[in-house]
């Protein structure tokens, strides 16, 4: 449960110690460090837990619906969220606060060189910074994809990301002025990722949405898409539902809207504790890091596009950005004397 930053870092050296672990959303929020800590987790043998993960009825009928080519050929999945939730800070602050009382700023910096303590990094607010969060994608997006991933069968990550993000600027002597961040997630971004075929499915299209952004859609008779949603699109028609697939509804060309029923089962307040049988009896836990691979370097694939400003084509196997050599340098970091990994 601490910044992102620190997550791999504390899982890896808890596995070291022979420990299980559960951590909330990211892994890591570095893919060498997110790769490392899923290596350990299959090396070790030990159980691991994903917070993020959880049981969504609705995606098996979307599943199913895909499967009955309802939409036909499925080609772009949308999904957005209003986060970000947090003030978005679009530079490194300038003043330098004095570091409270008990506070130790230096084992909260862990792996990320030194700099000065400043309140705007810390508590709720490190989401935001490309050194210490992962930006609202992996706040919210693992609560949608990761169980979403799992029911479609997505086994590999995107091949590639390319983003767009809000600019900013600031005035200088009363002129107008473009400031290049490249040190927080910007106010709001749209992220376009594409997937190789997987097993029961062709290749896609993954759009990512936050900011308050939204996917244009035809007029279907569904009314205002809602704050945060998700969207599957084929040749033949439409599914729309909630942020993580409830209540989704079908729309393919036929006179009205087909909803979906209830689901049977809904979805379980004690999966949040699946995990502690999983520990007790050294298995793998349904939202186990093993799973989460092609999840996380998805996700933090999004972030090197956005730093990158250009599209990015990315190869797992090898860890690495093929076509912008650049880039590479944005999925490890610089490490602190100490805390190398």
């Amino acid at each position: 449960m601490t910044p992102d930053h620190l997550h791999g870092p504390v899982a890896i050296a808890s596995m070291k110690k022979g420990k299980h672990v559960v951590t909330h959303k990211p892994i890591a929020n570095r893919m060498y460090e997110a790769k490392l800590t899923i290596d350990t987790a299959k090396k070790s043998g030990l159980s691991t837990h994903l917070l993020a993960w959880s049981k969504r009825p609705d995606y098996e009928t979307i599943k199913k619906w895909i499967a009955a080519g309802s939409i036909g050929n499925l080609k772009e999945i949308h999904n957005w969220s209003n986060r970000p939730m947090w003030p978005q800070w679009q530079a490194n602050p300038a003043d330098r606060p004095p570091v409270p009382k008990d506070f130790n700023w230096d084992l909260w910096l862990g792996p990320v060189p030194d700099r000065p303590y400043h309140p705007n990094y810390t508590h709720a607010v490190f989401r935001g910074w490309y050194d210490f969060g992962a930006g609202s994608i992996a706040d919210m997006g693992h609560y949608s994809l990761f169980p979403l991933f799992l029911t479609l069968g997505i086994t590999t990550p995107a091949i590639s990301a390319e983003a767009y993000a809000t600019t900013t600027c600031a005035l200088k002597g009363n002129v107008s002025t473009g400031v290049k961040n490249d040190v927080a997630f910007p106010l709001s971004c749209i992220i376009r990722f594409k997937f190789q075929a997987q097993a029961e499915l062709p290749p896609f299209e993954l759009f990512w949405y936050d900011g308050g952004m939204k996917p244009l859609i035809p007029e279907l008779g569904s009314g205002p898409l809602k704050s945060e949603g998700m969207m599957f699109v084929g040749d033949k028609g439409r599914i729309i539902a909630d942020f993580r697939g409830e209540k989704p509804v079908l729309y393919n060309g036929t006179k009205s809207a087909t909803e979906a029923p209830a689901p049977a089962t809904q979805q379980d307040e004690d999966t949040n504790d699946i995990w502690i049988s999983s520990f007790k009896n050294n298995t793998q836990s349904p939202g186990s890091f093993i799973y989460a691979g092609p999840v996380t370097e998805t996700i933090l694939l999004g972030a090197v596009a956005l730093r990158a400003g250009k599209k990015v084509e990315y190869d797992t196997m090898n860890m690495k950005i093929t076509n912008v050599p650049d880039a590479n340098k944005y999925l490890v970091r610089e490490y602190r004397k100490g805390w190398e990994m």
